[in-house]
């Protein structure tokens, strides 16, 4: 691994740690094992540094959504593989809890970066439940463009409830009752 990406592999670690704010450029230079003048030999500054660690977490998770919703099966098969994959679910989820980093919602550029991803997440749920309508699995009168925005509410709700408790189960609670919800809705 080159110096460029050991410092986005340690600053995507910290960010999903400790989150954006309290990230400093000694943590990661410490994290690293990398010297300030190879940091910033690299990247202009911690703001530039963290975009591109959370684009990598973007690029990786839109692989993996891409894996899951195209699992074999009905709509409400391919969520459940989305909603039901290995997750470390105490650590919470790398782009919520940037979303409550009040340093990264100031940053026009970290903000917008977040923000498209997870909106991207909801289009992928969104398309399809719209193809579960389409083909009678669920009543038409299910809106899947707010039925997307639901399931991922729940997930992020989910991951800030277990970690409250510190107990995965309450996770696996919150993710089991949308899916509930959604297996109820089936015609």
């Amino acid at each position: 691994m080159n110096t460029r990406d050991i410092l986005v592999e340690a600053t995507r670690e910290l960010l999903w740690a400790k989150g954006y704010a309290a990230t400093s450029p000694r943590a990661i230079m410490d994290a690293s094992g990398v010297g300030q003048g190879s940091m910033y030999h690299h990247f202009r500054g911690k703001e530039a540094l963290a975009y591109e660690a959370i684009e990598r977490n973007a690029e990786e998770m839109r692989a993996q959504v891409v894996a899951d919703l195209a699992a074999e099966g009905s709509s409400l098969e391919k969520i459940r593989t989305y909603l039901g994959r290995k997750r470390e679910v105490l650590k919470g989820c790398r782009f919520g809890k940037l979303v409550q980093d009040a340093d990264v919602v100031k940053s026009p550029r970290l903000s917008s970066q977040v923000d498209d991803t997870l909106a991207w997440v909801q289009a992928q749920l969104a398309a399809v439940i719209s193809d579960g309508v389409e083909r009678g699995e669920f009543p038409s009168e299910l809106n899947p463009i707010r039925t997307a925005a639901a399931i991922a509410a729940t997930l992020q709700g989910a991951y800030v409830l277990a970690r409250a408790a510190q107990d995965p189960n309450v996770f696996e609670n919150a993710v089991g009752g949308v899916l509930d919800l959604l297996a109820f809705a089936r015609i």
